[in-house]
């Protein structure tokens, strides 16, 4: 993958988290209270993940015992925290030199288990793994009858 490649990832992924915490605000009151736990759940693992990566890339320790915060934030803090970031990723890809992507990174996972990825690889996966979930949580709107953000590249170059 090139550069741009990397950076136009990041970019989707930075609107569509906007878009999902747009749309899941409009309408948590919309959302039975078992319903907004699992929305906030999700919410709260994706941006787990999201930090616990940025700490991998930065090469520095980070406090999470699993993929999930100890103690459940509001949507409020998580879409704030979110936002920040997000626009750190943004901010890190532009900052990389095409060589870089390839620099492997050592790490251990939250189980314990020793890893080293690739920058690229741990970029491309942060981008994956939110798409995923942000399909979880769409499934759950739309189970609601809410009509979930739009999410997909095509959508984002509609933009």
């Amino acid at each position: 993958m090139t550069h741009a490649a990397y950076t136009q990832l990041i970019q989707v992924k930075r609107w569509a988290d906007l878009g999902l915490y747009d749309v899941v605000g409009k309408n948590l009151d919309r959302l039975t209270s078992e319903d907004t736990s699992i929305m906030l759940r999700i919410l709260d693992h994706i941006h787990a993940v999201d930090r616990i990566f940025q700490h991998h890339l930065c090469g520095l320790p980070h406090t999470f015992k699993a993929a999930r915060s100890e103690t459940m934030p509001t949507l409020e803090t998580l879409a704030a925290s979110a936002r920040e970031v997000d626009d750190w990723y943004a901010a890190y890809v532009t900052g990389l030199a095409e060589s870089d992507f390839e620099e492997p990174i050592d790490f251990v996972f939250t189980s314990g288990k020793p890893a080293r990825m690739k920058r690229g690889e741990i970029l491309l996966h942060v981008c994956m793994h939110g798409t995923y979930h942000r399909g979880n949580a769409g499934a759950l709107l739309q189970l609601r009858g809410l009509t979930p953000s739009r999410d997909s590249v095509t959508d984002f170059l509609e933009q």
